[in-house]
């Protein structure tokens, strides 16, 4: 575990960056991580990444399945406002921990 300082602000992130204390998460850093991503995010990037944070926070863990079934969005855009690996990414900018079906 390591240090950072994202959008100004010292957070514990992973060897992968990967927030590690999803509380230290703001949509400042967020944007700021997406950036690093190569993503700029829009209102329907915060609405899947707030569906996301609200379920980890319940203790539940997010799959692409999940994410189908909740009503918030549906995978084709999902998949097109993180592309590339759409579960890792949204993770990793929400400050949520790499999911554990990632490789």
């Amino acid at each position: 575990m390591a240090q950072r300082i994202i959008a100004g602000k010292p957070v514990d992130v992973n060897d992968e960056g990967y927030l590690t204390d999803p509380s230290q998460w703001t949509k400042e850093i967020a944007a700021e991580i997406a950036l690093q991503e190569r993503i700029v995010l829009t209102n329907e990037h915060y609405d899947a990444i707030d569906f996301m944070r609200t379920r980890f926070m319940s203790g539940f863990s997010t799959s692409i399945r999940s994410i189908h079934k909740s009503g918030v969005i549906d995978l084709k855009t999902f998949y097109s406002l993180f592309p590339g690996a759409p579960l890792r990414k949204a993770s990793k900018i929400g400050g949520l921990p790499k999911p554990e079906n990632c490789v």
